[in-house]
């Protein structure tokens, strides 16, 4: 192939690897060789093509198409570059803010040098800064991070520990002291030849089991990949089962057990087919209300349903479903990505269907969201964080 349009394609794929998606030189040179092969005429089958061989995970779809749409951003410039008349890429203009395109701008737009940094010996300065930085990406919603930001919000997720709540179960263990252990006694009085040694025992405590029902679905892309990384540090410290669904649920609990998270994300991706697709809230609780509840919901289980509740049907079944899901566990907790904004309101049908049903409402949009969780879990809910006053507020 001849023309700028070979180079045009590798500079393409090297933005979409600054953004965070995983094309190397051999992708390079297979995607030129798939449009020749191809015959391209028209800018979908362009799209197609390059995206069969340069994307490989359901969630860098939405980074890719970003990355398309800016780079051919005129209509007619895959035209002009295939007839070989366009020799460069269009300039950027202004875009309105999406999901994922401060990623892509930020790959798309070359690097400056980086100035010289005035030495200071006050290290108290250097520290604030520091923490400034850390508290601002914190608060920062996870559509807008950058690639940079979101390696450095993985490497904090890790980080996070759920406090100690550990809660009593049924069984019981060799205790100092306690309620009198009959048999134990019984042993140590033979062994001590008629003299009476008493063995005590107690309830057993642990921790209980977390179960993550998340919504995988087009509008919850962004969110739904970090959240999975919560998931996963969280399942090295304690037993976690983990759902996704869309259209259908899928137990993506032994993907994630694996130790590297890349791996384990990429399993749980190959795993769940309908990653991006819609929003069957109702059937996807129907399914694990059947078919797992009584296999994991046992030993006082939290559940954290990741979802913005964007139901396409809102029909009885929904709320049978909550109710039933609520009543089998300890305690619900609804995240929901939508209460980032400051003047949410509970209107949506599925939104009012499913908050009567849960025992606490909280936004997972942001680092210091996930924080705010890991001290409600154990906390506990309050009065104050009762879910059905966002429906009193609307009427």
């Amino acid at each position: 192939m001849t023309g700028r349009l070979p180079d045009n394609i590798a500079y393409f794929a090297r933005a979409l690897r600054a953004a965070g998606l995983p094309v190397g030189p051999g992708d390079v040179i297979d995607a030129v060789e798939a449009v020749q092969a191809a015959g391209l005429g028209t800018r979908e089958d362009f799209y197609w093509t390059l995206h069969a061989v340069l994307v490989r995970k359901h969630e860098h779809t939405i980074l890719f198409d970003e990355a398309f749409r800016l780079f051919w951003r005129r209509r007619d410039l895959i035209e002009k570059l295939i007839a070989q008349m366009s020799p460069v890429a269009p300039e950027r203009g202004p875009e309105p803010p999406k999901a994922g395109a401060l990623r892509v701008r930020e790959a798309l737009s070359p690097k400056q040098a980086p100035k010289p940094k005035v030495q200071r010996d006050e290290t108290v300065v250097r520290a604030t800064l520091s923490v400034s930085e850390r508290e601002v990406l914190k608060a920062k919603d996870f559509a807008q991070m950058s690639a940079q930001e979101v390696a450095e919000a993985r490497r904090l997720i890790a980080a996070l520990r759920l406090p100690d709540d550990a809660a009593r179960t049924r069984r019981f263990e060799a205790r100092a002291r306690g309620r009198i252990d009959p048999r134990r006694t019984f042993q140590r009085t033979i062994r001590a030849y008629g003299g009476i040694d008493l063995a005590f025992r107690a309830p057993r405590e642990r921790p209980p089991p977390v179960v993550a029902l998340a919504d995988i679905s087009g509008s919850m892309a962004e969110y739904s990949r970090l959240f999975l990384h919560f998931l996963h540090a969280l399942s090295e410290r304690r037993r976690v089962h983990s759902f996704v669904f869309a259209t259908r649920l899928t137990n993506i609990t032994r993907e994630l057990a694996r130790r590297d998270p890349d791996e384990a994300l990429a399993r749980a991706s190959a795993r769940a087919r309908d990653w991006e697709g819609g929003t069957r809230i109702a059937e996807a609780l129907h399914g694990f209300n059947r078919h797992w509840s009584r296999r994991v919901l046992g030993g006082g289980a939290v559940v954290l349903l990741f979802t913005d509740g964007l139901e396409r049907e809102v029909t009885p079944d929904l709320t049978f479903e909550m109710d039933r899901l609520k009543r089998s566990c300890r305690r619900l907790v609804w995240l929901n990505p939508l209460l980032r904004f400051d003047r949410f309101e509970a209107r949506a049908g599925g939104i009012r269907a499913m908050l009567p049903h849960v025992h606490d409402f909280r936004p997972i949009h942001s680092l210091a969201a996930m924080e705010d969780l890991c001290r409600a879990i154990g906390a506990g809910p309050t009065r104050t964080d009762d879910p059905r006053a966002w429906l009193r507020r609307v009427g």
